[in-house]
């Protein structure tokens, strides 16, 4: 993106205000399909908001509404809460370059943007963002001088100077050395562990998102016995412990540890109704992030809904090559495997949360890569309204985010309107009319402007 993007977002923000302020405090939704976020659809229904939230849902004619209330008809368009990625990595990617040089305060930000152009109200970045300019960042959002989608992020924790794949880890430390802010907090042994969870109770961090992987014998492999202490030092300060593990034989003692969610299925290999039942049982989240491997492969490049939002040159890059094929192959026994994973899963009603791993690597683009995944999750086995639940209410509570995920009183009006009906195809979800977050309405065709 151009660097006037955040210029153009800011007078936006200012104008959106401002209007908002001399046209009434009150904005009606009307004539529209609501899906609720929690199973529910509501027809012909109505959402009145005021300010940044939610105050009614249902029959207007039932509702007691304001004389300033600005009334906008939507018939036939279908409203859902906004989307949340539940697993990205945050400021790396520069669009056309990715790697330590495009982390910023204005980039990451720019991402945000770009989050909520795609209808997400939220994203979790995890454990690979400077914790003072994350804290900060999330500040100027609370207090409306930043916008686009919430950020919520994790600290990092991992063997010393270990963690992320080989590459992103060059550039984690490489961000940590510029902006002088702490990353990722080394263990070595249980007392460290005991000081890192500590020191992040202390900048009430929510999140502690630990690496169980030695990656293919390259890295040391964080011990049993001092994840278990990472762990339960979390959860007395109150802190959720989220993981990246190796296989899908790590998740039995992950679970027992106390662990909150996984951020990779590891649904491909070893994967066992056992595992799924442990999970339910002991109220642990599995975000599948199939889309990682499998967008790689194809080329995105020549989708519209992606391309449009990339420079000529990117788009050409992600375009039909021999490591990108336009009709992409599938492996059929594993294709079995992944539906009979994600059966287990459904059958022991275990929390499944869309999750990207946007920013990992280069050219997994932010936004896109949600809407894609949740068509993953449909051709794996969930009906469309499963994995718009898993994109928004489920989502919502494995984040701790209580006010967000759902179309009911109370909760934020961070709003997702479509043309056509997801619950029909999946694909829907890329047939965007309008977004809402915080009750404003998010100016696309300003942010798009400079997505070229």
């Amino acid at each position: 993106m151009k660097s006037s993007l955040l210029t153009l977002i800011m007078i936006f923000s200012l104008h959106s205000a401002n209007a908002q302020e001399s046209n009434g405090r009150h904005v009606l939704l009307d004539q529209l399909r609501v899906i609720v976020g929690d199973g529910n659809v509501l027809t012909d229904a109505a959402v009145l908001i005021e300010g940044d939230t939610i105050v009614a849902v249902g029959d207007s004619d039932m509702m007691d509404i304001p004389a300033d209330t600005t009334r906008i008809d939507l018939a036939g368009k279908t409203l859902l809460p906004a989307l949340i990625d539940a697993h990205a990595h945050l400021g790396y990617d520069g669009v056309s370059s990715w790697g330590a040089q495009n982390y910023t305060r204005d980039n990451l930000i720019e991402q945000l943007h770009r989050y909520a152009y795609y209808g997400f109200g939220a994203v979790f970045s995890a454990g690979s963002d400077p914790d003072v300019l994350a804290l900060e960042i999330q500040r100027q959002q609370s207090a409306g001088q930043a916008g686009g989608a919430r950020l919520v992020f994790a600290a990092g924790m991992a063997p010393p100077g270990q963690g992320p794949n080989n590459q992103f880890l060059v550039e984690t430390l490489a961000v940590e050395q510029q902006t002088g802010n702490t990353i990722l907090r080394g263990l070595g042994n249980a007392e460290q562990a005991r000081v890192a969870v500590q020191a992040v109770a202390d900048q009430s961090i929510p999140f502690i998102k630990l690496w169980v992987d030695d990656r293919g014998g390259t890295q040391e492999k964080l011990s049993p016995e001092i994840y278990r202490v990472v762990i339960a030092e979390a959860s007395r300060s109150g802190i959720a412990t989220v993981v990246h593990q190796q296989f899908a034989s790590d998740m039995p003692d992950l679970i027992a540890a106390g662990v909150r969610g996984f951020l990779h299925g590891r649904l491909e290999n070893g994967f066992t109704q056992e595992i799924a039942s442990a999970a339910q049982r002991n109220n642990v989240f599995i975000v599948p992030n199939l889309g990682l491997a499998e967008l790689r492969r194809e080329a995105i490049g020549e989708d519209l809904f992606l391309a449009h939002t990339l420079p000529a040159e990117t788009a050409q890059r992600l375009s039909a090559s021999q490591q990108r094929l336009p009709i992409p192959v599938r492996d059929p026994q594993l294709e079995q495997t992944l539906r009979n994973s994600f059966a287990m899963l459904l059958n022991a009603n275990v929390d499944i949360v869309l999750g990207t791993d946007a920013g990992a690597v280069r050219d997994h683009p932010y936004g896109y890569t949600g809407h894609r995944e949740l068509e993953i999750f449909v051709r794996h086995g969930m009906s469309p309204a499963q994995a718009i639940n898993a994109a928004t209410s489920v989502a919502a509570r494995a984040l701790g985010l209580p006010d967000s995920g759902q179309i009911k009183a109370g909760f934020r009006a961070d709003l997702l309107i479509l043309d056509q009906n997801p619950l029909d195809d999946i694909r829907n979800t890329r047939n965007i009319h309008q977004v809402y977050l915080g009750g404003r309405q998010v100016d696309r065709a300003t942010i798009s402007q400079e997505f070229q």
